[in-house]
Formats: structure tokens, C-alpha cells, sequence
């Protein structure tokens, strides 16, 4: 295994969060692209895990703390770390250290740039992004948020433990008589990018009864505004989107609304 930053020859590969065999990913849109594009100019870094046949099979993406989905000062933050689990495409890569051997490889790269700590996010239950994973790698809790959980780990006594921004309780004023979509975006997250693509889609199909509105959360002043780095809404009521619900599904969440 070897552990390589992200150059230019596997910029699309990440963009598409190594599953360039995708349909989904394709289907997503430009959205992470744009995104990767925009954030590497204010420091965002990433490394990939190759295998000896040469294969990409992992990768970790982590940027500055005061750039992200989060509140915190001096640390970076890790909103993804992913090792390729597919038959499909270029194989199965879990259980062989990939991501033990990124987070190692983030954790000396941001200690060099002499970041106070670094910060991840993680679930509780025992699905993509384990907290538990974190934990076993000397991460803590620092807050939590329903079933997420913000971890850390200090480099430095001066070091102070990030925050999630508090949770968002208004929406953008309906229009009257319309059923109101909106979808909160930062796109980072080819997963979110794919059940927004997927709302966008499904509102302009259904018409004049559907108003659509989508608000660009990329900028810590709008999660902070708002509340929400990434949330899709029909009416007042939001929509499930881990993993993100296929086409069908949120057409159909939408249109019930409409025959109402």
C-alpha cells in the first residue's frame, strides 16, 4: 500500500469519490466537482491509498476547520474518509488498514502544518463513518447531534474542541398555495448532491404546483445563518436522505403533497 497526495491525474477520480463506475455518481451532477475546484483553494487536502497493483482504492479529504460544516478554530476537519467496499468497479478494499493508513498519513500532514488538532464527524450506529472507528484511533467526543457525533483530536494544551452549529428551527418563508422543496447544499457529499440532483428533478416534472429552492451552504456564515449544512425539506418536513432515496421515492414524497 502507499499513501500519495491527490495530483492532477486522479482529481476526477476523487471528485467522484472513487466510484466512477457509478450511475449514481454520474447522475449527482457537477455539484463535488465544483466544490473539490473551490475548496482546494482554501485548503483543502486530500490523500489516496493505493494498492501494489496500482489501484486507487481509499481516500481522505480533510481542510481547514474555520472552511467546513463545523465550528472550531486552529483544527482541521475531516468531512470524509472512504475506502472503495464495491464488488462493482475497482473492488473491495475494507479490512486491509486503508483507513487507518490515511488517517495516519492526515494526522502527521495537518501536525506539519501545525494545526492545534484534528476533527471528524461520525455515526453512532454502526454504519459509514463510525465514531467508534474514531474512538479506537484516540478520537473523543466533543458534541453531538442526533445519531452524529463530532470527535477531535488535540495536538496541543491550547487546543479547544469544536462545535456543531446549532440546529436549525426556520425554513425560508413558504410561498403561499405552493408546495415549497428546498434543499440545503454545500456539496461536499456526493450522496447529498444525489438526493438534491434528485429533488430538482422531480419538482420541475410536477410543475407550477412545486416551488424549488435551493440554498448554497459552502460558506460557514449560511450553516450558521440556517442551521443545516445539508437537508432536503418538503413543506416543513424533512426528508430522510442516508442513503439517498431513489428518484421514484422523493417524487413520490412530493407529489403527495401536490394532491393535497
Amino acid at each position: 500500500m502507499n499513501i500519495i497526495d491527490l495530483g492532477d491525474e486522479h482529481r476526477g477520480l476523487f471528485a467522484g469519490c472513487l466510484e466512477d463506475w457509478s450511475d449514481d455518481v454520474r447522475e449527482a451532477g457537477d455539484r463535488r466537482a465544483r466544490w473539490v475546484e473551490r475548496f482546494l483553494a482554501k485548503g483543502l487536502r486530500a490523500k489516496l491509498a493505493i494498492d501494489d497493483r496500482g489501484v486507487v482504492g481509499g481516500m481522505i479529504q480533510y481542510l481547514p476547520i474555520e472552511q467546513s460544516t463545523v465550528d472550531g478554530s486552529g483544527l482541521y476537519f475531516i468531512p470524509c474518509i472512504w475506502v472503495h467496499g464495491h464488488k462493482q468497479g475497482r473492488g473491495d478494499f475494507q479490512g486491509h488498514g486503508m483507513g487507518s493508513a490515511l488517517l495516519e498519513a492526515a494526522e502527521a500532514d495537518v501536525r506539519a502544518l501545525g494545526a492545534k488538532g484534528l476533527a471528524a464527524w461520525g455515526l453512532w450506529l454502526p454504519f459509514w463513518m463510525k465514531a467508534s472507528w474514531f474512538k479506537r484511533h484516540g478520537y473523543r467526543k466533543a458534541d453531538r447531534q442526533g445519531i452524529a457525533v463530532l470527535l477531535w483530536k488535540p495536538f496541543s494544551d491550547d487546543a479547544r474542541p469544536p462545535r456543531w452549529y446549532p440546529k436549525g428551527t426556520k425554513l425560508p418563508d413558504p410561498v403561499p398555495g405552493k408546495v415549497n422543496v428546498t434543499a440545503f447544499v454545500n456539496g461536499w457529499c456526493t450522496g447529498m448532491n444525489l438526493a438534491v440532483e434528485r429533488a430538482r428533478r422531480a419538482a420541475a416534472e410536477l410543475g407550477d404546483k412545486v416551488v424549488y429552492r435551493e440554498i448554497d451552504t459552502s460558506e460557514p456564515a449560511a450553516i450558521a445563518k440556517w442551521g443545516f449544512s445539508d437537508a432536503l425539506f418538503v413543506d416543513s418536513k424533512a426528508v430522510r436522505t442516508g442513503p439517498p432515496p431513489s428518484y421514484e421515492k422523493v417524487r413520490s414524497i412530493i407529489a403527495k403533497r401536490v394532491r393535497r
